[in-house]
């Protein structure tokens, strides 16, 4: 079982309020993202949950048992961090097998469980050699399978692909979500990488300042966002952003169109020339300057002739515009 909810967290460091009040339920088995932009708090949270931290008030349930004062080691959870926190003069198996040394397990037990992680980690080669002589995704592996054998009830991930090249990080977001599948427990990840969010999350919890902006499933947060923040956080490229008197004919102080749903087309509404175009074979990259809505983003499928100084008009797809209010939040 794992099992976490939050009730009216809050932590202040002195003076300064970095989480001012949280309520947040994570199911057994989900697989729940944080994500929001650097200094948003999301570190913070998966610490107190992790009791690295002490929160200044509210509660902490973990499995429905009291947790809010209980130490790192009496709450069931292991956590994976951004440094891989090997021992370097310690064999990967050794590294694997350190938690449940300490926890006085027997060898043969910690044989038996060291060799079953190792397999679902691909790292049963690797063994007997030191983290100095493997890749920066096998010793993030090895992080992660000391993770495993201690059985939690959840698993904590701080930024775990941070130090990865991007090809890197591409192929271990597969394992880790193969591993959520696999192993069926209970994920709280934490990236500002909001592709990471949507291709790895059952459930995303955007932050921003401490606050949770909103919570869904990674289709919710794109299709219905429920503001400005959450709208120009999720989605890459961003969502362009058009305000004034082409707004207002919307019934709205602001309205959002996202690049992949803005069409070129000769008789679309905005006339522009194109200041930069981004050439990928599967998609193309414009960047256009309006003298209607300044610059917008376009994301065409495919292979798109266009070059810089061409003069393009554009046309936001009526059914994909999303308007907001005033005070930033989303309008029915």
């Amino acid at each position: 079982m794992g099992q976490i909810t939050l009730t009216k967290v809050r932590k202040a460091f002195g003076e300064a309020e970095v989480i001012p009040g949280i309520d947040l339920q994570i199911n057994d088995g989900e697989f729940v993202v944080f994500v929001g932009p650097s200094g948003c708090g999301k570190s913070t949270l998966l610490r107190l949950i992790a009791g690295l931290e002490d929160i200044t008030s509210g509660k902490i349930e973990i499995d429905g048992r009291e947790a809010t004062n209980a130490a790192p080691a009496e709450r069931g959870l292991a956590m994976v961090f951004q440094s891989y926190a090997l021992y370097p003069h310690m064999s990967v198996r050794k590294n694997i097998a350190f938690p449940l040394k300490m926890a006085g397990m027997s060898d043969a037990d910690q044989t038996a469980k060291v060799e079953n992680a190792a397999r679902i980690l691909n790292l049963t080669n690797y063994l007997d050699r030191r983290p100095g002589q493997l890749s920066g995704g096998q010793r993030q592996r090895v992080a992660i399978g000391r993770a495993i054998v201690r059985e939690p009830a959840a698993f904590l991930f701080d930024e775990p692909l941070s130090n990865l090249d991007a090809a890197l990080r591409v192929t271990m977001r597969q394992e880790i979500t193969e591993l959520h599948h696999n192993l069926k427990t209970t994920m709280i990840y934490v990236t500002h990488d909001q592709v990471e969010a949507m291709t790895m999350a059952d459930k995303i919890v955007v932050l921003q300042a401490g606050r949770v902006e909103q919570v869904g499933s990674p289709l919710e947060l794109y299709n219905e966002p429920a503001n400005l923040f959450v709208a120009g956080f999720i989605g890459s490229p961003k969502m362009n952003f058009v305000t004034g008197e082409h707004a207002a004919r919307h019934g709205a102080a602001t309205i959002g169109v996202r690049p992949e749903h803005v069409d070129v087309t000769p008789d679309g509404i905005w006339e522009g020339r194109v200041i930069l175009a981004e050439h990928l074979g599967s998609d193309t990259f414009l960047k256009v300057d309006t003298r209607d809505v300044g610059e917008m983003t376009v994301r065409v499928s495919g292979e798109m002739r266009l070059g810089h100084g061409d003069t393009v008009r554009l046309q936001p797809r009526p059914d994909r515009i999303y308007r907001f209010a005033e005070d930033g939040k989303a309008l029915k």
